[in-house]
Formats: C-alpha cells, sequence, structure tokens
C-alpha cells in the first residue's frame, strides 16, 4: 500500500522511516479515512516488541506514517539463511511477538497480517512486530476493504481466507504458521495458486512440525498444534494464555500442560429402524392395547376402595393446576417487560455507524457533545457511556451517549522571525502553540533575536504542535593568530596551523626551483589575524616522481637478419712428401725431398655484420653500442617521469617510435 523511505528527522536529530501512501489509493476518500483512523489507532500502542510510530498526517494529498527506523533483518531472511531455527531461540522470538500481540489486542487493534516478513530481529536480537498499515480496528470487524482481502495467503486464518469475521484469534493462528516455518523451515500449506493455498487452510490439516524436526520438544509441538486449530474456539483465545505455554515451555520442554480441545462429533451414530420394522412394532402396540383394554383397571379399583386417598390426590391435581396457572401468568407478565440486551462498542465508529449499531441493538442513540481530538479524526466516536464491557447488559431502548471527535484544532503560524525570544514564545502561547529553541551564532543578526522557524507564517497546523526557531546567540566567535608555515613542510605547516585551532586546506603546484613538499604559499598572511575553526588555504610544491623501466630490444628480430646459404670455398694448403732415390750403380743411396701444394673445398656462410643500435628516451640516449646484426634481445633500463618517448634506431635508422607509460607497475616495452 506504501513506499518506505529512510529519513532525517532535523529537530530530533535522529533517523526515521517514513511510509507514504501509494497515489492510486490517495483518490478513495473511504480508503483514506480508514487509512487515517487505523494509523492513528496504532500509533497508540507503545512496546518494545511494537515498530513506534512517532507521526501521522498529510501535505498536499500526500498521506503519511513516520515510525521508527530498525537496524536488522527480517525473520523471513534468517529464515532463508539459516533454514530452520533453534527451538529455544524460536520460543524466545513468540514469546516477543505474542507479548507485542497481547499489548495490541488489548487496545482492540488487529495485526491481521502477521508474518516472518513483517518481523525485524534487531542487531541486539529484539523482536519487532511493524506494518500495522493494513491494521485495523476490532470494532470495525471487517478483514476486506474495498472487495479486496488483505494479508498474505501462507499465513491465513481459515476465517480469514473465506473473509469471515477475524479477531485476536486470528493473529493467534498466523503467530502458530510463523512459530511453524521457523522450526522447520517452510510454511504449512504451500500451492501453485493463492486460492489453493487458501482451501488448503480451511479444509487440510497440516503435517505436525515435530514430524519434520524431530527435535523440538513435545509440548511446543502441541502449542503450534493449538494455535493452528482451524476452529477459533479450539485455539488459545488471547495471547495472554499463548504466552503463559511459550513460557512453561522453556521451564518444562517436555510437560502436558498444554491442553488441545477434543473434537466433537456434530452428527453422533444413532440407531434408525426401517420402514418395515416400525410398522410391525405399530401393529404389535395396538395388539397390548387392545388386552389391556379387556383387562379391569385395577388403579381404579384401587382408588375406589381408599377414599381419602382418593381425595388427597384431587388436591394435590388442583395445586398442580394452580401453580400452572401462576407459572403462565408470571410468564406473560415478564413478557411484557422490556428485554436485557449486551451494550455494543461504538467507540472508534463513525457516527452513521455507532445509531446503526445501537439501532440494531433495539438502543438509543444520543451525541451528548462534540469536542477536538487530536488523536482520533473527525467524525468517530471518542467514548460512550455506558462504557462497554463484556456481558454488561442494559434494558432495551436505554440511551447511549457518546462523545464525538471534531477532529484536530487547527490555528495558524505566526512570523516569528526578527522577534526577540521572549516575544516568539508569547505569540505561540497565544496560538496554543509549543516552542523548540536551537541557538547559532550568526554576524549580521543581534543577539536573542530569532533567524528563522521550521514552519512557515500563516501556516495552518494542529494545536498544540511544536515550532522549531533558531535564536542568535551573536558572533560568539574568537579571533587567533595565523602561523607562518612558508618553506615548511606540508605535515609541519599542517600541524601548526591546526594547533592555531584554523583549519587546513591544501593546493599543490609545480616549482622545480623549490624543494619537494615544501609549502610555497599560503592565502592569510602569517602574522595577521583569523576567526577561529576558518580555514587557511597553503599551496604545496609537488613535483613529478622520476619512475624507471625496461625495453628490451630484439636485435635480430628488428634487423630482419636470416642465416645465409653456405656456399663452397676453395683453398689452398702447403703439403710435404718424402720420396727415398737409390743408385744401384753407384752402390749410394740419395736421400731427396720434393715440396708440393694442395687444395682444400669446404662450405662456409658470410660472417653477419656490424650494427650500431641507440635507445633514446624523450631524446636523451640510453644506449648507443655495436652488435652483431644476429644478436638476440637486449634489455635497455631507462628511467622517467611519466609517459615517455622511446625511439630505437639501428644504425641512426628510427625502427621503433612507442610510448611508455612508467607510473604503471614494473613498466616494460618490448620491440618490437
Amino acid at each position: 500500500m506504501a513506499t518506505v523511505y529512510k529519513a532525517n528527522d532535523h529537530i530530533l536529530n535522529r533517523y526515521v522511516a517514513v511510509k507514504i501512501l501509494r497515489d492510486e489509493f490517495t483518490t478513495d476518500n473511504e480508503f483514506i479515512r480508514r487509512f487515517n483512523t487505523e494509523a492513528q489507532a496504532a500509533a497508540r500502542l507503545t512496546h518494545p516488541n511494537i515498530v513506534s510510530i512517532y507521526d501521522v498526517g498529510n501535505e498536499s494529498n500526500v498521506y503519511f506514517i513516520v515510525m521508527e527506523l530498525i537496524q536488522g533483518k527480517t525473520l523471513k531472511e534468517i529464515i532463508d539463511e539459516e533454514g530452520t531455527i533453534s527451538w529455544k531461540w524460536a520460543v524466545n522470538i513468540a514469546i516477543q511477538i505474542a507479548s507485542a500481540l497481547e499489548m495490541a489486542h488489548r487496545n482492540n487493534i488487529i495485526h491481521r497480517d502477521i508474518k516472518p516478513h513483517n518481523i525485524i530481529i534487531t542487531e541486539e536480537g529484539v523482536a519487532k512486530v511493524t506494518d500495522f498499515g493494513i491494521a485495523k480496528a476490532v470494532s470495525n470487524s471487517t478483514i476486506t476493504a474495498f472487495g479486496t482481502t488483505i494479508g498474505s495467503v501462507h499465513y491465513f486464518s481459515p476465517e480469514h481466507a473465506r473473509g469471515g469475521f477475524t479477531d485476536a484469534k486470528s493473529d493467534i493462528y498466523s503467530l502458530g504458521v510463523v512459530m511453524y516455518e521457523m522450526l522447520t523451515g517452510r510454511v504449512p500449506f504451500d500451492a501453485d495458486t493463492p486460492v489453493s493455498v487458501a482451501l488448503k487452510h480451511m479444509q487440510e490439516i497440516p503435517v505436525e512440525p515435530i514430524k519434520i524436526n524431530p527435535l523440538i520438544p513435545e509440548s511446543l509441538n502441541r502449542i503450534i498444534v493449538k494455535a493452528m486449530q482451524k476452529d477459533p474456539m479450539e485455539r488459545y483465545q488471547t495471547a495472554t494464555d499463548m504466552l503463559r505455554d511459550l513460557r512453561q515451555v522453556t521451564k518444562n520442554p517436555n510437560g502436558e500442560f498444554v491442553v488441545l480441545e477434543k473434537q466433537k462429533e456434530e452428527f453422533p451414530t444413532q440407531r434408525i429402524e426401517t420402514l418395515g420394522n416400525r410398522t410391525k412394532t405399530e401393529q404389535s402396540e395396538k395388539q397390548v392395547d387392545s388386552n389391556k383394554q379387556k383387562k379391569p383397571n385395577k388403579i381404579v379399583a384401587f382408588f375406589k376402595k381408599h377414599k381419602v386417598l382418593r381425595a388427597l390426590l384431587i388436591l394435590l391435581i388442583c395445586l398442580l393446576v394452580f401453580a400452572a396457572a401462576m407459572g403462565i401468568t408470571i410468564a406473560v407478565i415478564n413478557s411484557k417487560k422490556p428485554k436485557q440486551v449486551q451494550i455494543p462498542n461504538v467507540v472508534g465508529k463513525t457516527i452513521e455507524e455507532a445509531k446503526k449499531i445501537t439501532e440494531e441493538s433495539s438502543l438509543k442513540y444520543e451525541i451528548a457533545e462534540e469536542t477536538f481530538n487530536t488523536e482520533v479524526a473527525a467524525g468517530l466516536v471518542i467514548s460512550q457511556e455506558p462504557k462497554y464491557a463484556d456481558n454488561y447488559k442494559v434494558l432495551e431502548n436505554s440511551t447511549i451517549k457518546v462523545s464525538v471527535s471534531k477532529g484536530t484544532e487547527m490555528t495558524t503560524v505566526p512570523k516569528l522571525v526578527g522577534l526577540t525570544k521572549e516575544d516568539a514564545e508569547n505569540e505561540l502561547n497565544k496560538q496554543g502553540l509549543r516552542i523548540e529553541i536551537r541557538e547559532e551564532t550568526s554576524d549580521k543578526i543581534q543577539e536573542n533575536y530569532v533567524i528563522s522557524q521550521d514552519i512557515e507564517e500563516k501556516t495552518e497546523i494542529a494545536k498544540g504542535s511544536t515550532i522549531a526557531v533558531v535564536v542568535s546567540i551573536g558572533r560568539g566567535i574568537e579571533e587567533v593568530d595565523v602561523p607562518y608555515v612558508i618553506g615548511k613542510t606540508e605535515a609541519d605547516a599542517r600541524t601548526e596551523i591546526e594547533n592555531a585551532k584554523l583549519k587546513v586546506a591544501v593546493k599543490y603546484e609545480e616549482n622545480m626551483s623549490k624543494t619537494n613538499n615544501s609549502v610555497l604559499k599560503q592565502d592569510k598572511e602569517g602574522g595577521s589575524k583569523a576567526d577561529e575553526g576558518s580555514t587557511v588555504t597553503i599551496t604545496v610544491n609537488k613535483l613529478p616522481e622520476i619512475k624507471k623501466g625496461t625495453v628490451n630490444v630484439n636485435v635480430k628480430e628488428l634487423t630482419g637478419y636470416k642465416e645465409p646459404e653456405k656456399k663452397p670455398v676453395t683453398t689452398k694448403k702447403p703439403a710435404t712428401n718424402n720420396n727415398t732415390v737409390s743408385n744401384s750403380t753407384a752402390n749410394q743411396t740419395t736421400n731427396a725431398t720434393t715440396n708440393t701444394t694442395t687444395e682444400e673445398t669446404v662450405e662456409e656462410a658470410p660472417k653477419p655484420k656490424k650494427i650500431k643500435l641507440t635507445v633514446t628516451v624523450d631524446g636523451n640516449a640510453y644506449h648507443d653500442e655495436e652488435h652483431s646484426e644476429d644478436t638476440g634481445v637486449i634489455s635497455v633500463p631507462i628511467e622517467g617521469i611519466g609517459n615517455v618517448r622511446v625511439q630505437v634506431k639501428i644504425d641512426g635508422v628510427v625502427k621503433s617510435d612507442k610510448y611508455l607509460d612508467l607510473n604503471k607497475d614494473n613498466p616494460v616495452l618490448n620491440v618490437p
């Protein structure tokens, strides 16, 4: 029905939840009336386990409720995360919910939508029941609004599902379903459509939770079974009764203190005679009567013999006739007396509803007074005389006098800005309003005069409301000496300025002629005066940081070097042979040596050329050496500031021209 926002309460400086009614509901006057009535009724509930409602109202056709903001998780979220909850914790949560319902029921408020989604568990483990937005005063006695059933079908009571009368016992049924889900991790009835689920609530008996989770104590199982009885009269009649058994579970888990109502047979078994048997019986009875008539009457003969007894019998018959006549006479007289009827409860009803209810109860209706009331909407009954109570009856045609609300008495907000604090208080008192004073320093407004008000003048608001005003306490600012910090480090400058009760703002500039991280200038001159808490802006020198990187040059790939083919090459080399010549004639032996040259053919490849490799960074050479053109990867360490330009040259010709960001982690440039 509404959208919920997190908001800040400026008056009390706290966060709250604001529930704003959706636009499609704001066009129905009957719905708006019920919304206001029920929200105001819920706002009267004060309990540690009920989310507090701070305010209810409307502005420019926006209807809202301001509520306590709770930090925590819904019980549904906890069940989804954990599957099942330990039975002791589940009992603790159930006790808190039942305690909240006990308070609501005592104030004639039925929640009508108890489900895990509407129960928030705070970070301290406290259960908070929320969303009384569709709750309705018990006196309205219906579960539907504008033809639409309100609530969540998985947690409906049977009478809720069939569109019947709902009361406190309906909330007890829903609490039983919530306990069932906490202990088993699932709802007792589920189906594909809401209608199917509702029918199961009315017709089927759920599986007992102890059969799903055997760790549940028997007494706790019986409490859930009793709370979920189809017949409301067989459930717990009040939340107090259920609370008593829940508290007993923690002391005596296996006790037999839970009393379940026995199912009564609506149609007990009877023996019914057949038509044929009945005919025979009637014939036999007639035969007996004819036999009796034939026999002499012994009783008549007896009274003829005893005349005294006959006289006494006649006297007794006369007395009985007289008593019967008196009884009839008294009954006739009593029937003419006014009947007693149960006095109805018309508090919270409209004038038309109250009149109809009293007339249906054969009573008269009279408006004793009409009075302003901040808690009860206009046109609703505030109180009645005689007051409603169970089994309190009055005579028919008695008169019930009622007090009817005229709604909240309104008044106009006066202009307070420019008045003294005392005059502002007097003006608000005249209009029946209260004042809340906040003090602020001001350079322009004189001390003790009102600077502003939270609600504008000529605004219509309820009498008794509080207007927050801001009152000037004058300038209220001390002047301090500004320290001289030029040339000091940023940290030292901050310390000195803050010790002087001033604030610091920092800007950065680059000045290569000054020391890095030193203060270059300050906007407030050192030795001058400044307001305490004002800001001194300093300009700090921030030089760029030199970073290192690596350039990997693959010379072989960059030059495009390929292994040349080997070719045959003929080479000459000297060779020495020793030959012995024998001269037989002279019988002498002559030794002679002959020198010869030999040729040899082998395959050889041309040798790689030498190249000059140059690596520059932003024009500065970091490598300028000769290498063989078949050389592999050469790593050249470089350094610079920021994004640098790296050029790689072979014999003076630029082969690569790229940029490398030295601010990155481990910057590397691979060429090519």
